[in-house]
């Protein structure tokens, strides 16, 4: 199957502590510290997410990561792309991943995902209460690919071409992309890696978009949720909540949050338009920020079942293995981001069924081929 297709989940590592997490978010914050305290806003709202097979793991220990990763592999997933956190030489919940690297386990195919945004006291990469700042310049251009150099020559590392892939969520943040894609490709050949296939993350809004080849790039992956295209939310696009929610019928979480239908979501992603670029299809399983955002301002998809998700990803996928110009990738947003509702990892609710949906999607695709 994978020599066809590469199914590759993004992978969050913020579930062990670090001192930063300790004194920002108090002792001993994890991931699970968000995803234990989420409650539901509304009825048939699904919080708290819990685990199942995995438990609430801890990342420093090796045996919970290569039982991910054998999770993963049983149910056809090709890798992971590890979110990767830079800060001028500083490195941030890289744990996990320097022990991958060290230990050569698990056994499994991996690329990164420079996380460049700032760390904040909200979630989002704004600049409100900045925790860890990104700057700029060439000089940590270099750095950081001599810091990359390590994981890209790894026979493990997942490559197109022969090139490793490293991806970037906010290359729109970086001031002149341009010179950093030049300098990070010299660099890398002369640390004896050669070329690379550098990829930005088409993450939030209209900055992000657009040919990558414009600003050095090689490729783009779509992100989801696409902000820019799920339409209005349902209390938002229904006369009827808005009358409701003057007259305080409505559950209050309907105007606090924005919550859309998950069906229609699928619907609008599958009618999004081709590119006249090389771009990477994502899909994701839901989403739902509300344990990251208790006070509200959360995103919330409502229905979102193993069955639509399949339906969004078996499309995908056939679509990819039909075109002959393919570069066989597709990325599932997310492997275990937990505080935010999306997480092929079993769960109390669903148990396997969003793995098994994606085997079978995979499957499919490749019969269809």
């Amino acid at each position: 199957m994978n020599d066809i297709l590469r199914a590759i989940a993004f992978y969050l590592p913020q579930y062990h502590p670090i001192p930063e997490n300790d004194e920002w978010w108090g002792k001993g914050f994890t991931e699970w510290t968000n995803v234990s305290k989420a409650k539901p806003l509304f009825p048939d709202h699904y919080q708290p997410h819990q685990p199942a097979d995995l438990g609430f793991y801890d990342l420093r220990l090796p045996e919970a990561r290569q039982a991910q990763a054998d999770l993963a592999t049983a149910y056809g997933i090709h890798g992971f792309c590890y979110y990767h956190y830079w800060f001028t030489g500083k490195r941030l919940l890289e744990r996990p991943f320097n022990d991958v690297l060290a230990s050569k386990e698990p056994d499994f195919p991996f690329c990164l995902c420079w996380a460049n945004e700032n760390w904040t006291r909200r979630w989002d990469g704004l600049d409100n209460e900045i925790l860890a700042e990104q700057i700029y310049s060439q000089d940590d251009d270099r750095l950081h690919m001599q810091y990359l150099a390590q994981a890209f020559q790894d026979p493990r590392y997942i490559r197109i071409d022969g090139k490793p892939l490293f991806l970037v969520y906010k290359a729109s943040q970086i001031p002149n992309p341009i010179a950093t894609a030049a300098t990070w490709r010299d660099e890398a050949h002369k640390l004896g890696v050669g070329d690379i296939f550098l990829v930005k993350v088409e993450s939030g809004g209209e900055s992000e978009r657009g040919n990558p080849i414009e600003i050095g790039f090689d490729a783009a992956v779509e992100f989801q949720p696409d902000w820019l295209q799920l339409g209005h939310p349902l209390q938002s696009a229904r006369r009827l909540w808005r009358i409701a929610r003057k007259l305080k019928l409505a559950e209050p979480a309907y105007g606090n949050n924005a919550i859309f239908d998950y069906a229609t979501i699928v619907d609008r992603m599958l009618a999004k338009p081709s590119v006249p670029y090389t771009r990477f299809p994502c899909v994701t399983p839901a989403w739902d920020n509300s344990a990251r955002r208790r006070e509200g301002d959360a995103a919330i998809f409502r229905n979102s079942t193993p069955e639509l998700y399949e339906r969004w990803l078996t499309a995908v996928v056939q679509k990819e293995t039909s075109d002959p110009n393919s570069n066989g990738i597709i990325f599932i947003n997310a492997w275990n981001e937990w505080a935010e509702g999306n997480h092929l990892e079993p769960c109390q609710k669903w148990g396997h069924a969003y793995l098994e949906a994606t085997q079978r999607s995979l499957k499919k695709a490749y019969s269809h081929k």
